[in-house]
């Protein structure tokens, strides 16, 4: 019997990544753009941009530059950045995903507010990473980064807390923490959570369950950096622990293929469909 290969209708790029993307080649179809970071956190649609002219550089590399023009990706960054482009005279090319730049708001807006009462910003996210860097610029240095619910030990129970997630973390994980937090608060120290994960990558995860479930093989396509990635692949691994990471065809092992006659192919948000596309006909072929 012949195996039958799917790829998940619901895995690949998000909206804010789609729209990084259609930004730099649009901006790439005028002349030079360079990129602060890798665009998206996979290798492959990293080199095929950069093969149309996108140049991906640093936080160094932009003090160094003078007019310039610069594409910001999904992930956002720090008002300081926006003042180094300025000095700089730099043109951004500002790909912030909306869904970022009103956690951004958020939080600019309650550290504002909450400032004079040394209140904490806590944000519930990976630390160093670029989204989470930018969300914490939003209070001059001073939010507090936590990534587990044993992190929760670094806060200062006796002052007021404003917990915000990063938009890819698990739901689930996020209201754990919120549930270790409200049973060590006690009046008349206050404790305030926003929900700011976003619905549309936290959606997947059950999808992705579901798509895992029913294959007898899953091969989940991922960059190394990808966050997202982590926490989808996580959740594939639970509802079929015959899956495998691989970032393409050439890191398919062929003892994986000897007995699996369902094959599923999924990915994270930073993951291109095309690459997924390209993984299947590798096995049909």
């Amino acid at each position: 019997m012949d195996k039958v290969v799917e790829i998940d209708p619901n895995s690949g790029f998000c909206f804010g990544v789609v729209n990084a993307i259609e930004k730099a080649e649009s901006e790439l179809a005028t002349g030079a753009l360079y990129c602060l970071g890798d665009i998206v956190h996979n290798s492959q649609e990293v080199s095929r941009l950069k093969k149309k002219g996108l140049q991906t550089i640093n936080h160094a590399d932009l003090q160094a530059m003078r007019g310039k023009k610069v594409l910001l990706r999904a992930h956002g960054e720090p008002p300081s950045t926006y003042e180094q482009a300025r000095q700089n005279r730099i043109q951004i090319i500002d790909a912030t995903c909306p869904v970022v730049l009103q956690l951004q708001k958020k939080i600019r807006e309650k550290y504002r507010d909450t400032a004079p009462r040394q209140s904490q910003i806590v944000i519930f996210g990976k630390s160093g990473h670029a989204e989470v860097n930018g969300l914490v610029g939003q209070t001059n240095g001073t939010a507090i980064v936590i990534e587990h619910t044993a992190d929760i030990e670094q806060l200062d129970f006796t002052k007021d807390i404003y917990l915000f997630a990063q938009t890819t973390m698990s739901v689930d994980d996020f209201e754990a923490i919120v549930a270790k937090i409200q049973a060590r608060i006690r009046p008349p120290v206050s404790f305030n959570y926003s929900d700011t994960i976003c619905r549309k990558v936290a959606n997947r995860m059950q999808s992705i369950r579901q798509f895992a479930s029913k294959h007898d093989l899953v091969l989940f396509v991922a960059g190394e950096k990808s966050s997202n990635g982590k926490v989808l692949l996580s959740e594939c691994l639970k509802a079929n622990p015959n899956t495998h990471l691989i970032s393409n065809s050439s890191d398919i092992a062929p003892q994986w293929l000897q007995t699996p006659l369902s094959i599923g192919i999924c990915g994270a948000t930073s993951t291109p469909k095309w690459l997924m596309e390209e993984i299947a006909e590798s096995l049909k072929g």
